[in-house]
C-alpha cells in the first residue's frame, strides 16, 4: 500500500521501549505527528538520524508536535537502544506482527525483513500532510521535515 498526501494515516497501536501502548489515535485533536521509520536499532546510520533528533528534540517534541520513532526490532532492543542513546521520546516495536504498522505506511521492505527510512508528517486530524521515503543506507535530511512541521 502506498500512502499519499491528504489521505487519512492508518491506525496503529504497539508498545514503546518501555511496554506501554501508544497509538496514533492518542494523538488526535491533540498533536501533530512525526512517524519515524528506521531499519535496525544500534546501526550506523539509524543512531546518527535518531541522535540528531534527541540534540534538536525541541523541533520534533513539544506541545504541538510529538516524535514517535519505530521499527521492527523487538520492545527490549529499542528499550536498550534509547537507554544507551538517551532518547526520551518513544521508540516503538513494529516486532510482532512482524513489520505490520510499516507494511500498513507502505514502507517494509520483504527481502531484508525491515522498514525502509520513511517519514510521515501527520496532521492532529489524522491526515498525512508530508513524507519521504529513503532506501536502507539513505540518510534523511531532518531540514526536511522541520520544514513540512513547520508548514502545518
Amino acid at each position: 500500500m502506498t500512502l499519499t498526501i491528504g489521505q487519512a494515516a492508518p491506525e496503529f497501536e504497539v508498545n514503546n521501549q518501555h511496554g506501554e501502548k501508544v497509538s496514533l489515535a492518542s494523538f488526535k485533536g491533540k498533536k501533530n505527528v512525526v512517524l519515524l521509520f528506521y531499519p535496525f536499532a544500534f546501526s550506523g546510520t539509524c543512531t546518527g538520524e535518531l541522535c540528531a533528533l534527541r540534540d534538536d528534540l525541541s523541533a520534533f517534541q513539544n506541545d504541538n508536535v510529538q516524535l514517535l520513532a519505530i521499527s521492527c526490532d523487538p520492545m527490549y532492543a529499542q528499550r536498550a537502544f534509547a537507554d544507551q542513546e538517551k532518547y526520551t521520546f518513544p521508540v516503538l516495536t513494529d516486532f510482532w506482527p512482524h513489520g505490520a504498522v510499516a507494511k500498513a505506511y507502505g514502507v517494509f521492505d520483504d527481502a531484508h525483513g525491515c522498514s525502509t527510512r520513511g517519514t510521515f508528517v501527520i496532521d492532529k486530524t489524522g491526515i498525512v500532510r508530508w513524507q519521504v521515503i529513503n532506501g536502507l543506507g539513505d540518510a534523511r535530511n531532518i531540514g526536511d521535515y522541520k520544514a513540512a512541521i513547520a508548514s502545518l
